[in-house]
C-alpha cells in the first residue's frame, strides 16, 4: 500500500490539473489516504500554533476544566482518557481542545453549533488558531472540488455541503507514556474518522499507522512540511464506500518521556445535509438516509462523549 505524496500547486497549474485529479482520485479509493505538500501554510505559523498549544495544556487541571461543556468533545476542553474508539472498554491516551467555525450572525447553525471558546491568559490564541482554521477549510474545499471533478459531481453539491457546516480543529496533547497504561490504552486506538475529510498537520511526533486491506499496519510519516489527508465515514457513506474510510490509529512508544502534539482539522457537513449515497458512485447496496447532525450525534455517544 502506497500513500500518494501530491502537490496542491498542480490543482492551480493547468499542465497537472488532470494529473493531479487523478492522482488524487487513485490514492483515496484505494488507501483512504494522500499526503499533500505545497499546501501554503506557512512553517512560522505552524510553530507558532505548536507553541501555543504547549502552552494550553501546560494548564493546570482545574484551569483547563473551566473550559469544559457538559456536552463534551464539542468546543472547548476534553479531558485526558475520556474518549474511547467505538469498541473500546478504555479511554485514549489523550486530551484535547475543540474549535469551531465562526458563523455569520444570519446562519441558520448559529445557535445549533456551541460558541467557540477561548482560553484566558493566552491572547494570541484566537488570532492564531481562527486564520489557522480558515486556511485548512480552504485547502479542504479545493481538495473537494478536485473529487468532484474526479467524478463528475455537480459542482455545488461540495460547497452547498459543507456551507456552515460543523467542521473541527482539535488541537491534542498526547502526554509522555512513561508511567501510563500502556499495555490497556493507546494514544489513539484503531478507529475511523466520523466526518467527511480529516486534514492532519505534522504532528510533532510519529506514531500514525494505517490499516491496509490484507490487516497489515502501514506506518504513515507526518512530515511537518505536509498534510496528511483522509476521508471519513461520511464520505464513505455519500461515495457507496468508493472513497473509503480507512482505520487507522496513534500507537504509543516505548515509555517515552516525550509528549505528541498534533492538530487535525475535521471537515464536516451542515447537519442538516442528508447523507445518501450519490448515482453517479452506483452503490450496491440501500442506506438508510440519515442526517450530518443524527450521524454525529449516533457516532459521539458510541466514542463516549455523549
Amino acid at each position: 500500500m502506497t500513500v500518494r505524496i501530491l502537490s496542491l500547486e498542480n490543482f492551480f497549474n493547468p499542465e497537472h490539473k488532470d494529473d493531479f485529479i487523478q492522482s488524487l482520485k487513485i490514492s483515496l479509493s484505494e488507501t483512504g489516504f494522500v499526503r499533500i505538500k505545497n499546501h501554503g501554510l506557512k512553517k512560522n505559523e505552524l510553530d507558532k500554533a505548536y507553541d501555543l498549544i504547549g502552552k494550553l495544556f501546560s494548564f493546570s487541571e482545574s484551569e483547563k476544566n473551566r473550559y469544559r461543556l457538559p456536552s463534551l468533545g464539542l468546543r472547548g476542553y476534553t479531558d485526558f482518557g475520556v474518549e474511547k474508539a467505538k469498541g473500546q472498554a478504555k479511554g485514549d491516551l489523550k486530551e484535547f481542545w475543540h474549535i469551531g467555525k465562526d458563523l455569520p450572525k444570519d446562519s441558520p447553525y448559529i445557535d445549533r453549533y456551541p460558541a467557540n471558546i477561548w482560553p484566558q491568559g493566552l491572547p494570541e490564541f484566537q488570532p492564531v488558531f481562527s486564520s489557522l482554521f480558515t486556511q485548512l477549510e480552504g485547502i479542504a474545499l479545493s481538495l473537494l472540488d478536485a473529487i468532484g471533478q474526479a467524478y463528475q459531481l455537480n459542482p455545488n453539491y461540495f460547497p452547498s455541503l459543507v456551507k456552515d457546516g460543523n467542521s473541527i480543529l482539535r488541537l491534542i496533547h498526547y502526554p509522555a507514556t512513561a508511567g501510563l497504561d500502556t499495555k490497556n490504552q493507546m494514544r489513539a486506538a484503531p478507529h475511523a474518522d466520523i466526518n467527511l475529510m480529516t486534514l492532519l498537520v505534522g504532528a510533532t511526533d510519529s506514531g500514525l499507522q494505517l490499516l491496509d486491506k490484507k490487516g497489515n499496519w502501514i506506518d504513515v510519516e507526518t512530515n511537518q512540511n505536509e498534510i496528511v489527508v483522509d476521508t471519513g465515514d461520511m464520505m464513505a457513506r455519500i461515495t457507496g464506500n468508493t472513497l473509503p474510510s480507512t482505520v487507522h490509529r496513534v500507537i504509543n512508544p516505548d515509555q517515552s518521556t516525550n509528549a505528541r502534539y498534533s492538530m487535525p482539522f475535521f471537515l464536516h457537513p451542515h447537519s442538516d445535509a442528508l447523507l445518501s449515497p450519490l448515482p453517479e458512485f452506483k452503490p450496491k447496496n440501500h442506506v438508510p438516509p440519515i442526517t450530518a447532525g443524527e450521524f454525529l450525534d449516533q457516532r459521539l455517544s458510541e466514542n463516549g462523549l455523549k
